[in-house]
């Protein structure tokens, strides 16, 4: 495949990103507006950091969430900075599972906070495979930059 070609494919798939709601597009651009000659990848060191803090996080939500009794507080704040960390990167999806989260904390509602624990599992893991398969395709075009 010529450069040209994957050119277009980084293109389609940082808009297919946008369009499925995995990223925003707004935060997204403002990211990689970072980038620049002397920090080319400055997007994806952020993402990796991001994956990384992210286990951190999870870690702690899985202990909190198996201790009797659960601390409900506790579990709101990890999933706050999780959250938070979610929108700095522009992770539609997952910011939105975070939320829901949240609600079931402040309800008490250990059943429910498991069950959107999960789905905050899943889209963290579904942007994850969506984000490599960007960042390769943009390495395979020789893409340093947004275009």
């Amino acid at each position: 495949m010529d450069r040209n070609q994957l050119q277009r494919q980084v293109a389609l798939k940082r808009s297919s990103l946008f369009e499925q709601q995995f990223l925003d597009s707004q935060q997204f651009v403002q990211l990689e507006d970072l980038e620049d000659d002397a920090n080319p990848n400055f997007v994806e060191e952020i993402v990796t950091l991001f994956y990384k803090d992210s286990s951190r996080l999870f870690q702690k939500i899985e202990q909190t969430m198996q201790s009797r009794p659960i601390d409900f507080g506790k579990l709101d704040d990890y999933m706050h900075q999780f959250k938070g960390s979610s929108s700095s990167i522009g992770a539609i999806k997952v910011k939105n599972e975070c939320s829901q989260f949240k609600e079931f904390c402040l309800a008490g509602n250990a059943e429910g906070c498991f069950w959107a624990y999960q789905r905050v599992k899943q889209e963290h893991h579904t942007l994850r495979i969506q984000l490599e398969s960007y960042f390769q395709l943009r390495k395979q075009a020789g893409l340093v930059r947004r275009f």
